[in-house]
């Protein structure tokens, strides 16, 4: 019986009431459809793009996705996009202001997103009124993104091609060094060639020559034996050594064709999954949204203050 009366008085005060909240609630449909206008607030348009890293190597324990992530939202690719599309005199920002720059970076941050999807792929969102504006930012994006991994992997690259140039040019010297050797030997010992000079040297010796004796320069027999007693092993070392030095030369040239080949190469680094595109329809403000949460609030609020009038005026009396 009691909760029957309680709801009868319930019922009874709202039809006291009822041309107020028809008042009520129609100002307030009028005012959420007036201030939700675009008059009142600047209809914004969305562009996005879905994207994959691409011929990146992860640093440390993360993934390429998260470093991609990372690199998105870098201070770089920010002031990047900022200078490109003057986004101060975009958003209507006074230089002059005193919080000039952290006004600018919020705004910026209000209309710029970069997430992570399920799939660990990155998304991309630019909102803006001037939907041609929204995707050639998110474009810009993509190719200031391209441009710092390039620029990190050329930076990277060319570290390891002057390793190897260096180390070519060590070889070099090596190799000078050794081939000064062999022509001090040639010139100041007449040692060019220890194996057919031994051969030689060994026939004069004996006195014989393929075919048979013939007369032998005895002076240049010995001169040749001094020789090879004073140098032979040294003209040993010196070819084998530059043997060795020309071999490793060689695997060095190899390593620096590699190590350059890397550095000038020309990748682009994302696979590009939804290209950003030019729409056609608002994404905010969402105005039915507005006028019912407008609504539902109004009538929120009126019963709640139609409570507390009522209680007062069941007290008073």
């Amino acid at each position: 019986m009691d909760n029957n009366f309680n709801n009868l008085n319930v019922i009874n005060t709202l039809l006291r009431w009822r041309m107020h909240l028809i008042i009520i609630l129609i100002i307030a449909l009028i005012g959420s459809v007036v201030f939700s206008g675009p008059w009142m607030i600047t209809p914004k348009y969305k562009s996005w793009a879905v994207v994959y890293p691409a011929n990146i190597s992860p640093y440390s324990e993360e993934s390429e996705t998260e470093q991609m992530f990372q690199i998105m939202q870098a201070s770089y690719i920010r002031d990047k996009v900022i200078e490109k599309f003057d986004l101060a005199k975009h958003y209507d920002i006074s230089p002059n202001y005193k919080h000039f720059k952290t006004a600018l970076i919020n705004e910026y941050n209000d209309n710029v997103s970069v997430s992570k999807t399920p799939g660990e792929a990155i998304q991309i969102e630019v909102l803006d009124s001037d939907p041609e504006v929204a995707s050639e930012m998110v474009k810009y994006i993509l190719e200031t993104y391209n441009q710092k991994i390039k620029k990190l992997h050329k930076q990277k690259f060319l570290e390891v091609v002057e390793v190897w140039e260096r180390a070519i040019a060590r070889k070099n010297l090596a190799i000078d060094s050794l081939e000064n050797e062999l022509n001090t030997l040639a010139m100041e010992y007449g040692l060019v060639d220890f194996e057919s000079q031994s051969e030689q040297l060994a026939k004069g010796i004996l006195g014989t020559v393929e075919g048979g004796s013939t007369r032998i320069n005895d002076k240049e027999v010995a001169k040749l034996r001094e020789s090879i007693q004073k140098k032979g092993g040294k003209l040993l070392v010196v070819v084998e050594s530059l043997e060795n030095e020309a071999a490793n030369l060689a695997l060095l040239s190899n390593e620096y064709d590699i190590a350059y080949s890397n550095y000038d190469r020309i990748y682009t680094y994302t696979n590009v999954i939804e290209d950003p595109f030019v729409s056609d329809k608002k994404a905010s403000p969402v105005r039915w949204l507005i006028v019912v949460l407008t609504m539902f609030t109004t009538l929120f609020l009126s019963l709640l203050i139609i409570g507390i009038i009522e209680n007062l005026r069941i007290r008073k009396a």
